[in-house]
């Protein structure tokens, strides 16, 4: 039983005397244990909406409001998103609370963390080549430099395909194995050939003064566990180190928090749940959760089982679900809030009757005052997006998808990004390749050739050799003159290096705006708009421009204490000692790590008024009034790739797991019985996941003409079943399907559906999936199934 200290009840009388501040009282008992746990390692094991993100920032108040110095706690999350929301629930907290002020504080991700910690000590680490002006390469600028380097070596992209040895390099990276270490254990010829490939991708990326995402973590990670100094300077800034999603974290990620924490009883408290760990497939390791208390034995572990979400049956299903799995720590799982109803599983004919059950599902609830904005359609694979796409277009309902950076990796907001890129390091040869001649100036590819091959010869970055293109051969007098001009175009927003110093004013929106303008950015889209007259070329203007509002956000929010990069002063008067690069300078490396650091998770509007469409994967962390999860199907959900292997099966069902957890009120999950795959028609077994809820916990719709195959016997009203695997799941009692009677209907009639409009009933089918074909008078025939029709009498 948990009992409050006298330091507890101090502080929370103290911050009592302003309701919007009493940091404790609103919190459950196991939520007040784990804020007020301040001292050595703690294990919050939080169950899927259970308020983790609401206990993170109370416990980073509390730290404040104890007297801890902001400064010296470290908060570390997955997307910026949860970064930035963590920041401003901390902020409204302790808002006024002068002596308990938010300076200096650290709320980022890991990649942004350690992006950072390497440009304030990237010369001082041993790490060789690498420079703190390093440029953050994405994937797309990663993939330009594998292939060429596969080119340069004589290799071919068709036996060597780029996103297959990216995919090896990053798989060495996660694993802590640089180009040399990798080569070492290379035993075969494939595994030595991408040996060789990945060296020269780290010379190239070297020459370039450039990393990749990869290589944050993993230059992080040996930085603090090979230099003493840097680590005892990060453990003398930080004495409270919290780890959000800690479920998530890759080896790389697992030896940074270690390091960051120190030894000796660290004051560490990560929080997660390894029934969400969905993200092995990018080197997430589940044991880092599951062995924590072994790592650190006198740790404290509090489970937080309410959750504050979904309704009491939703929780129900996924309950008995994830109680399949084996590696996990149980915990309760329940809500104080009864009522609700039971998950809806329809089993339907293929994917063309998925939609539409899909969409009649999602109008439904529209017109029972849920707005579309609070509506999602979950998906293992994007490939089942397509069909549902159909449903929802032609059901005239509102949709967006989920992409990640989608704005970010338009055309023209990616060239004006490289420009920046460029001017805040010249060495970045990929983007420079992509804005030299864009718009058109007059450099052509046998100029950028030969400057090339001159860099390469004097060993030197692109820009280097572009500015003493007098000296380069074979170029003609007007080559020379374009490409001079370009550089005094460059060096004339850095002052040829010296922009930015102390003598030079402005302001980060200001540069944005002036390279969009003098680098012919804009008008070379007005123009293209002008002359097309097309709205999308237009849109490419007002992307500029919203580019430009970007950077003026992010201006008014940047708070360079808050950046590791600042040493402070240790003692009571503690102040920030800023590196000493000039400020410009350093917000705009900071504007582009926030670009390039976007996670898929930030992608989602939740503002927009439209039926949100994802993966599942994507779908971790959300949350929506009404959801459909699609495809629950053998070889869909679970996935082929999980047949083989129990652990991988066990991931797939926590990734059932997060999909029924998103769902507040109404949830519905489908299984086709017929789907296309690669053009060709294949019969499609049920889930799994689906016997495993089992009858009893959902209202089982089988529309599709017949019993429900299970790949033993047919699963059908009033039958008792066995799971599909052979495995004994228990005799479930069988809920009667929903029946609809087809009375009132007959042949003949006049009929109006919310949709399709007036329409004559041909004929009605009845039994327990009632149906009816109508011919609509302006979409043509349709068979509706009566349950879901939403039809009334039109003719009296």
């Amino acid at each position: 039983m948990y009992r409050e200290s006298a330091t507890v009840r101090r502080v929370s009388q103290s911050l009592s005397r302003n309701p919007e501040r009493d940091l404790l009282a609103d919190l459950t008992e196991p939520q007040r244990e784990a804020v007020t746990t301040t001292e050595g390692p703690l294990l919050v094991l939080a169950a899927a909406g259970s308020g983790k993100t609401r206990v993170i920032t109370r416990r980073i108040a509390y730290l404040v409001g104890i007297g801890v110095p902001p400064w010296s706690i470290c908060a570390l999350t997955f997307t910026n998103k949860a970064a930035g929301e963590m920041r401003e629930r901390a902020e409204h907290l302790l808002a006024g609370a002068g002596e308990r002020s938010m300076r200096g504080l650290t709320v980022m991700t890991f990649h942004a963390l350690c992006a950072r910690l390497l440009r304030r000590h990237a010369e001082e680490s041993g790490i060789a080549g690498l420079k703190s002006d390093f440029a953050i390469y994405d994937t797309s600028d990663q993939t330009a430099v594998v292939k060429r380097v596969i080119g340069d070596l004589g290799l071919t992209t068709k036996n060597w395909p780029v996103a297959s040895v990216r995919a090896a390099i990053s798989r060495a990276k996660n694993d802590l194995m640089d180009a040399s270490a990798y080569t070492a254990g290379a035993g075969d010829f494939a595994s030595k050939q991408v040996a060789k490939i990945y060296t020269a991708y780290e010379t190239a990326m070297r020459r370039a003064g450039a990393i990749d995402f990869d290589d944050l973590l993993l230059l992080t990670a040996r930085m603090l566990r090979e230099n003493d100094q840097v680590r005892r300077a990060c453990n003398q800034r930080w004495s409270y180190l919290m780890v959000d999603e800690y479920q998530d974290t890759n080896h790389a990620q697992f030896l940074i928090a270690g390091a960051l924490a120190g030894e000796n009883n660290p004051n560490i408290c990560v929080v997660g749940d390894p029934d969400q760990a969905i993200y092995s497939w990018r080197g997430a390791d589940i044991s880092n959760i599951l062995e924590f208390e072994e790592r650190y034995p006198n740790a404290r572990t509090i489970a937080l089982g309410e959750n504050f979400r979904s309704t009491a049956p939703i929780l129900a299903a996924a309950d008995r679900l994830i109680k399949h799995n084996v590696e996990r720590k149980d915990k309760p799982l329940f809500t104080s809030r009864a009522g609700g109803e039971k998950p809806t599983v329809v089993l339907c004919r293929d994917e063309r009757h998925e939609g539409d059950v899909v969409a009649d599902f999602l109008r439904l609830h529209a017109e029972n005052g849920i707005a579309w904005k609070s509506m999602a359609v979950f998906y293992r694979t994007n490939a089942l997006s397509r069909v549902i796409e159909d449903a929802l277009r032609t059901s005239a309902i509102p949709y967006t998808i989920a992409r990640g950076t989608a704005f970010y990796e338009r055309e023209e907001v990616r060239h004006a990004l490289a420009y920046l890129r460029v001017i805040a390091n010249p060495a970045d040869d990929v983007a420079l390749g992509r804005i030299v001649n864009t718009p058109a100036r007059g450099i052509g590819k046998t100029t950028l050739a030969a400057l090339e091959d001159r860099g390469a010869a004097l060993r030197v970055p692109l820009f280097e050799a572009m500015r003493g293109v007098q000296d380069t051969p074979g170029l003609t007098q007007r080559a020379g003159a374009a490409v001079g001009r370009f550089v005094e175009l460059i060096d004339g927003w850095t002052g040829a290096g010296t922009f930015m110093g102390a003598s030079v004013a402005g302001t980060l929106h200001d540069l944005v705006e002036r390279v969009i303008k003098e680098s012919g950015l804009e008008k070379h889209y007005d123009g293209q708009a002008k002359a097309s007259g097309l709205a999308s070329d237009e849109e490419r203007l007002d992307n500029l421009s919203e580019l430009v509002s970007s950077a003026r956000a992010f201006e008014d929010e940047f708070d360079p204490t808050a950046d590791p990069a600042a040493e402070f002063e240790i003692g009571d008067g503690a102040q920030a000692v800023l590196a000493d690069a000039p400020p410009l300078l350093a917000m705009l490396r900071a504007f582009l790590e926030s670009v390039a650091l976007v996670a898929d998770a930030d992608a989602v509007d939740p503002e927009q008024g439209a039926v949100t469409l994802m993966t599942l994967h994507a779908a971790k962390g959300l949350e929506f009034a009404c959801a459909a999860m699609i495809g629950l199907e053998t070889g869909m959900l679970p996935h082929s790739r999980a047949a083989e292997s129990p652990s991988d099966m066990e991931e797939e069902r926590r990734l059932a797991f997060v999909g029924i957890t998103r769902a507040m009120q109404h949830l519905l999950m489908t299984s086709a019985r017929y789907r296309t795959i690669r053009g060709v028609t294949e019969r499609m077994i049920p889930s799994r996941f689906i016997e495993e809820i089992g009858e009893d916990l959902v209202r089982l719709s089988d529309q599709m003409g017949g019993g429900y195959e299970t790949g033993e016997q047919e699963w059908s009203s009033g039958a008792t079943r066995r799971g599909v695997t052979g495995g004994s799941v228990g005799d479930m009692p069988a809920v009667p399907r929903p029946t609809v009677s087809a009375s009132g209907f007959k042949a003949g009639m006049l009929v109006r559906h919310p949709q399709f409009g007036l329409g004559e009933v041909l004929s009605v089918q009845g039994g327990s999936n009632a149906r009816a074909q109508i011919r609509f008078r302006q979409v043509g025939v349709k068979t509706l199934v009566l349950e879901y029709a939403r039809l009334k009498r039109a003719d009296g």
